[in-house]
Order: C-alpha cells, then sequence, then structure tokens
C-alpha cells in the first residue's frame, strides 16, 4: 500500500451543489455498522481488471499496473470526538477498491481506497473516480514548481492582498507552463503556440540553432511545431544534456531552463522594437 494518508473531513450531509473525492489513507476508518472500511472493502466483489500508465517519480520509474475494481456504497461513522456530536451519526458516501495484482519485482503493488460523494453506478464511474485521483500527481507537480523548491513564492514579502494576487497569477502562469513542458517531454501532443507566441518561437528557434551547433551528434528530434520540440531546448537550457541515454530534466530542470528562457525572449522582443 502507497504509504500516503490523505484525511477526509467529515461532512454533516451529502453536497448537493459540491462534491468531493479523497484517498482513505492508511488508517481504517469505522462504518455505521461498526465493522471497518478496509474490511467490507476487501468482502466487495472483483468486478472489472484494467491497466493504468503510472508516470515515473522521484523514487519510482514510470510503469503499467495491472488493477482489480471494487466499488460499492459505505456509511461512514461520525469520529467519536465530543466536538463532533452536533454532526449526523454517520455520511452515506461510495467507495472505490483499486489493487495492483502481479506487481513485478522491487515494485510496490499500488493500493487506492477512494472515497467519495459522487454517484457510483456503473464501473466506467468507478474508473472516471480513479482518473481523477490520478491527476494529483500533477497538481503535486504544479505547488512544488510554485513553492520551496521552485519559484519560491511562501518567501514573497508582499504585504497587500492584492499584490500578492497579482503574484500568484505570475507565478501560476509560470508553474502551468512547466508542467506543459514537463508533459510534453513524456510525449504530449500538444502544438507549440499552447503556451509561447510567434516572438517566443523565434527566439526558441535561434536558441535552438545555437544548442544543435555545440555538437553535430546532439540534434533537437521532435518537429518545431510541437510544444515537445521546445521542451527539449528549454531542457537544455535548465541544464540537461540532452542525450536520451540521460535522466529527463524534471519540473525544477524546466523551470531553471523557462526563467533563463524568458529572459532572453524579452530581451529578442526589445531588440525587434528597436531595428528599424
Amino acid at each position: 500500500m502507497i504509504a500516503r494518508a490523505i484525511s477526509l473531513p467529515f461532512m454533516p450531509a451529502r453536497p448537493s451543489s459540491t462534491s468531493m473525492s479523497s484517498r482513505a489513507g492508511m488508517h481504517d476508518r469505522k462504518l455505521a455498522d461498526r465493522t471497518g472500511l478496509y474490511e467490507a472493502t476487501d468482502a466487495m466483489p472483483v468486478v472489472d481488471r484494467r491497466a493504468i500508465q503510472l508516470p515515473a517519480r522521484a523514487a519510482r520509474p514510470a510503469r503499467q499496473a495491472h488493477l482489480e475494481l471494487r466499488f460499492g456504497a459505505i456509511e461512514l461513522a461520525r469520529p467519536q470526538s465530543k466536538f463532533l456530536r452536533h454532526l449526523p451519526k454517520s455520511l452515506p458516501l461510495a467507495v472505490v477498491d483499486v489493487c495492483e495484482i502481479n506487481a513485478g519485482p522491487g515494485a510496490e503493488p499500488l493500493h487506492w481506497r477512494l472515497i467519495t460523494s459522487h454517484e457510483i453506478a456503473t464501473v466506467d464511474d468507478a474508473w472516471r473516480i480513479v482518473e481523477w485521483y490520478k491527476q494529483r500527481w500533477i497538481i503535486e507537480q504544479f505547488f512544488r514548481v510554485l513553492k520551496t523548491q521552485g519559484l519560491k513564492l511562501e518567501d514573497s514579502q508582499i504585504g497587500t492582498a492584492d499584490r500578492l494576487l497579482k503574484l500568484v497569477a505570475i507565478a501560476a502562469k509560470a508553474a502551468v507552463i512547466t508542467i506543459q513542458l514537463l508533459q510534453a517531454r513524456d510525449g504530449g501532443q500538444q502544438p507549440i503556440r499552447v503556451a509561447f507566441n510567434d516572438n517566443e518561437i523565434n527566439a526558441l528557434a535561434a536558441l535552438n540553432r545555437q544548442l544543435e551547433a555545440r555538437s553535430k551528434r546532439l540534434k533537437n528530434p521532435h518537429p518545431p511545431d510541437s510544444l515537445t520540440w521546445a521542451a527539449w531546448i528549454i531542457g537544455r537550457l535548465g541544464g540537461w544534456d540532452g542525450y536520451p541515454s540521460s535522466k529527463p530534466p524534471g519540473p525544477i530542470t524546466f523551470k531553471n531552463g523557462l526563467e533563463y528562457f524568458l529572459a532572453v525572449a524579452a530581451g529578442w522582443s526589445l531588440r525587434d522594437m528597436c531595428m528599424p
């Protein structure tokens, strides 16, 4: 089981206009009939099997995981706290349980128990919750780029909410482009113009010629209208050596390369403005 816990707040009723999904975490939870959540999900029948692609993480290479799916309705008991006695004794929810089979040697089997307020009536409904939960990896990378290891947003000395909001908007744009480059590195098919304008594309082309000229063996292998082409260049600017046998650039390498590139592109734009 993956050893990261995500807490589930106890809500007074099933939301009508909002909804939530959460990982149950490492600790078993009591149901209204006083049985445990783990016992209840283990007793549910396997209703489907499917393979999903798990992206690479710091301590784990990318791999395909073969999963068994279980799902069903549950009645989650109210936590035993005197501060919550005003809430209903239980909350009707649904649980989606996916467990990896045949993980292979050296791989920790994936096992997620996902609690959700969404109605789960079919197998496709259950797999949709799994796909939504997979997006947390992108969200984690986004905040990593924004915070300590990236743009260091929490180090800002701005003292007013209005100015801080503007700073967050600027930083968020840079973080989103960084994540787009990361996805393009892994084979995304987005066009280059989703992230860069014509002036920036011209600057990328000039930088690409310089980078390729340094080594006859090292060429950008991607089509120039693709974001993958830009990711190769910006990864190089961030310190990646460009060789397929090397570890691919990560989000911080892309963040560093993007900062350098945007400064170059700004100078490129000023040059064009000053030329007669």
